[in-house]
Order: structure tokens, then sequence, then C-alpha cells
């Protein structure tokens, strides 16, 4: 028996640029709630790709800061929309462990899939 593929609508995609994400994340044995929000094209962070003659270390610094911003730029989305559960700002960020920000960023990025993540 086959199952059947759940599928995304356009309205479903699009609506998520104005829906606030949350989830828990666990670190260091305790949870922290995390929220963003889905950015469109014009939202993104802008910044100048680097040539290709650039040493491999500048192109990877240059996308580790791209990806930084970015993630930086979903959560100041999702804190404007639902500023009573922000608990990540821009004024915190830098000062939060390196660990714990590589785990938030991989969650928001999709890159880990939290077991009860929820879209609403």
């Amino acid at each position: 028996m086959t199952e059947e593929k759940e599928m995304w609508t356009i309205d479903e995609l699009v609506s998520m640029t104005d829906t606030v994400q949350q989830t828990d994340i666990e670190w260091q044995g305790k949870s922290l709630q995390i929220q963003w929000c889905e950015l469109v094209e014009s939202e993104e962070p802008k910044l100048e790709i680097p040539a290709d003659d650039v040493p491999e270390a500048e192109q990877t610094e240059y996308y580790k800061k791209v990806a930084g911003e970015r993630v930086m730029a979903m959560i100041k989305k999702g804190n404007e929309k639902s500023p009573d559960t922000a608990t990540i700002s821009s004024d915190n960020w830098g000062s939060l462990p390196t660990t714990l920000r590589w785990n938030i960023s991989s969650v928001i990025l999709g890159a880990a899939q939290p077991e009860n993540f929820t879209n609403g």
C-alpha cells in the first residue's frame, strides 16, 4: 500500500512568510524556546559574493556570515510579529555560546527537523 504524500499549496507556502514558527530546542539539559519567520527575497541579507579566485577560507567565512545574518533576520522578523514570546535578539545573539548558536541556526535553516516542530 502506498502512502499518500502531503503536498504544499502555493497559498500555504506564501503564508509561511507571515507565520511565526516556534519550537523548543534542548541544550545542556534544558529547553529554550526559539521563534522565527521565513523571509521573502527582498528581506534576505544582501552581501557581495566573493570572486572565484578568493581563497577557500575567505569563502567559508563569507558563507558563515551570510548564514548568520539570515538566521538573525528570520529571528528579528519573528520577534517583530510576536514580541511577547521573543527570547533571542540581535542584542543577545553575539553573547550566546557558539554551540548553542549553531544549534539554533541548524533548526532555523532546516538542517535539523525538531520532533516538536509546529508551524502555527
